[in-house]
């Protein structure tokens, strides 16, 4: 027991085998940015001011507090057709509202197999 660790594997050392966690940590996230527009979060400030403004008789406006804060899109989670790889899937995204109304969203078919016989004879009829 003296090269061995009781637990197989601890902090002190590595597994061996198995994909790497940082690797397979990275494929599987979502950012929160819109699939098609690339829209997402922005940084910016909160100010805020007082006093009186000088063309009402005031000295000025003075900012009193400058705060960080997000700017952050309107994202929806969307079911849409999206090409992977060359091959178009449907995949659930964030998409921006602005995508959606634009046009730029795909959506699949909500049946699993399409539409019946009779809805396709009135299209081609």
């Amino acid at each position: 027991l003296a090269g061995e660790h009781p637990i197989p594997w601890c902090h002190t050392q590595a597994p061996t085998s198995g994909p790497d966690p940082l690797v397979f940590a990275e494929t599987n996230v979502m950012p929160f940015e819109c699939h098609f527009t690339g829209k997402k979060t922005s940084f910016g400030k909160q100010r805020t001011y007082r006093g009186q403004k000088i063309t009402k008789g005031g000295f000025g406006l003075k900012p009193t507090g400058i705060t960080r804060r997000t700017f952050k899109p309107n994202l929806q989670k969307v079911n849409a057709i999206v090409e992977e790889n060359g091959v178009k899937k449907a995949k659930r995204v964030y998409v921006s509202a602005q995508a959606i109304r634009s046009g730029l969203v795909e959506k699949p078919l909500k049946r699993k197999y399409g539409y019946t016989r009779q809805q396709k004879e009135a299209q081609q009829g």
